[in-house]
């Protein structure tokens, strides 16, 4: 829970709130608690399914137990993201970038505690004094264009990273969309009790 309501209902309001209908969530370890929470999603007036995983299938191999194929690009996102994300702008960057899939990115800034010696055939170039070092992390929100899922082996246990590297090598590629909004993964308990600490009573949005 984040500020006494479970991560996966914040979830759920922000794409309700950009007009989705449509859900399912990807169960395994307890899955009975999350059912049983949700049910079939009459309480917030939309339709949720479960993918249900009979065994560990990876980042996306509950993927391949999807009933009927979707006929619309499809969101898939990691349950344990706090953001507000705008999802109507990064459904237009996915339709204009015209690839396979879009892969949400986010900066990630690391500050080197001591200072950088630049060398060149044993000559100091120039000190960088505690430099900042930036890099695009992945962000666990994707975008898929039906198509991807014939990538993904049936019933078999098949990680997020493995799928995007086959991706990459499609004629069509992987974009990467950044968010610039607020985002959080709460994985670690540091990052949850932050979560707890930012997160504010009204809906992210």
């Amino acid at each position: 829970e984040v500020k006494g309501k479970p991560i996966l209902e914040i979830i759920l309001n922000n794409f309700i709130e950009y007009g989705f209908e449509n859900f399912h969530i990807s169960v395994n370890y307890k899955a009975e608690i999350i059912e049983n929470y949700f049910g079939d999603g009459s309480k917030w007036g939309v339709k949720i399914r479960y993918i249900r995983e009979a065994q560990k299938m990876g980042t996306i191999g509950s993927l391949s137990l999807l009933s009927e194929k979707p006929r619309e690009p499809l969101i898939v996102m990691n349950g344990d993201l706090l953001t507000n994300i705008n999802l109507d702008q990064l459904l237009a960057f996915h339709k204009l970038e015209k690839s396979a899939a879009t892969l949400c990115v986010r900066d990630y800034i690391i500050q080197i505690p001591f200072g950088i010696v630049v060398i060149k055939n044993h000559k100091i170039l120039e000190i960088k004094e505690k430099p900042d070092q930036h890099f695009f992390v992945n962000a666990g929100i994707y975008i898929f264009e039906p198509s991807i899922l014939e990538l993904i082996p049936r019933d078999s246990y098949y990680d997020m990273d493995t799928l995007v590297q086959k991706i990459i090598k499609t004629e069509k590629g992987c974009s990467a969309f950044p968010i610039r909004e607020y985002w959080l993964d709460i994985g670690r308990v540091d990052d949850y009790n932050k979560g707890n600490r930012e997160f504010w009573s009204e809906p992210l949005n």
